[in-house]
């Protein structure tokens, strides 16, 4: 009742109020902002993860000794490896792929339309013609954004353009071949939307001079974490000498940016839940100064040291565990919303703030981890407690007989 009353504002206490107010929105704003900056950051990680090994494998199986021509035999043994989804043989190289609005680099993938028709961010995101008899037809598969840059659609023809061509007395000539458009898909990064161009497996052959023979084999198991346990299962499935490359190896630099990059937005956002921690020590202290002849009376009527700080820390303890909460419903609520916020908050300035091209995704994504976000509420509960203890203890020491000499 003391604590709660204290709270409350009165004519001759509204400044301390309007302290206990300040502190009370610096907290549910810094715990709101650490909530949504860790699940759109955890929403980056899960989103681009997903997206890489939605395309690229999680092993990436290499020859050594010789070119991979036993590129069958070897898949179906990939394939009989307990965790392992599907193995998944092609044939790779760059070339430069032009249409009607210009030219431009990209990685032309030879795969067998089973394979092509298993992964699905590229099966499953098809947005304008089919994959049906992929493997039989002469069709290729176009990235969106690839395909808007060339100013092509479904049925039109793309020139590719590779160096390694023909072999002629003057030299290698470059190797020049229409296809057309059989399937634009979708995967939702813009660099494979923009670079990415899929090629029945047997044409990839014939146009990269990899005839009876693959570049690489791509593994993909069902818990990527586990790489690092069935590697030597993979390796020895293999049942020849190759080079096995896991997805952690292959994005190590990337992902590795990422954590850090986490860690660092977390402790300082940190600093702004502290500092709305330590408005409450302000608040609280000159709440204490004013109360001195309340104090004073309360003990003289026979409150302990202790129920005088039970007093003031409930207050100060309320102030924090209020905003916390209601820092974390706002966080909640933003994260259920981010995309809709983007889109608003974008129309409303006329601006692009969140370019695919800059950040690689076509929707902001927000992942809240469960463990994360009760981490975030009871640091900022332990932190508002903490604050309290100082203001208490100095009101529990406060003599009655000094409170109360100019009385």
């Amino acid at each position: 009742m003391l604590a709660w009353r204290y709270l409350r504002a009165r004519r001759r206490e509204a400044f301390i109020s309007v302290i206990a107010g300040f502190s009370f929105f610096g907290i549910m704003l810094g715990v709101a902002t650490l909530i949504i900056v860790m699940a759109v950051m955890n929403g980056f990680r899960t989103e681009l993860l997903d997206k890489i090994l939605g395309v690229n494998g999680h092993f990436l199986v290499q020859p050594i000794d010789g070119p991979l021509t036993d590129y069958a035999d070897v898949t179906a043994r990939l394939d009989m490896v307990d965790g392992v989804v599907f193995a998944m043989p092609y044939v790779e190289g760059q070339a430069l792929v032009s249409g009607p609005a210009g030219a431009f680099g990209a990685l032309v993938r030879g795969v067998r339309d089973v394979d092509l028709e298993r992964l699905p961010l590229v099966g499953g995101t098809v947005i304008a013609g089919s994959l049906e008899n992929f493997d039989t037809g002469k069709g290729i598969a176009v990235g969106s954004r690839l395909a808007r840059s060339m100013g092509v659609a479904v049925g039109d023809q793309v020139t590719i353009v590779t160096p390694r061509g023909n072999a002629t007395p003057l030299g290698v000539t470059p190797r020049v071949k229409a296809y057309p458009v059989a399937a634009v898909f979708e995967v939702g990064m813009s660099e494979y939307d923009n670079t990415l161009v899929f090629m029945p497996f047997a044409q990839a052959q014939l146009y990269f001079n990899q005839e009876g023979r693959a570049t690489a084999i791509d593994v993909f198991v069902d818990h990527p974490d586990d790489v690092g346990e069935m590697r030597p299962t993979v390796e020895k499935a293999a049942g020849r000498p190759t080079f096995i490359v896991d997805w952690r190896q292959r994005n190590t630099t990337f992902f590795s940016a990422l954590e850090v990059e986490r860690n660092v937005m977390f402790l300082i956002l940190t600093l702004i839940v502290l500092v709305a921690a330590l408005n409450i020590i302000s608040g609280l202290i000159m709440l204490v100064k004013d109360k001195g002849s309340d104090i004073a009376i309360l003990r003289t009527m026979g409150a302990t040291r202790g129920a005088i700080m039970r007093v003031f820390f409930i207050t100060g303890a309320a102030i924090g565990t209020i905003g916390t909460l209601a820092g974390f419903l706002l966080g909640v609520v933003v994260c259920a919303n981010i995309e809709s916020i983007r889109q608003f908050t974008a129309w409303l300035t006329s601006t692009e703030l969140f370019s695919p091209e800059l950040y690689f995704l076509a929707e902001m994504p927000a992942d809240m981890d469960n463990g994360e976000t009760v981490t975030v509420v009871v640091m900022a509960l332990v932190l508002c407690f903490l604050a309290t203890l100082y203001p208490a203890w100095r009101a529990a020491r406060l003599d009655p007989v000094e409170a109360l000499r100019y009385e």
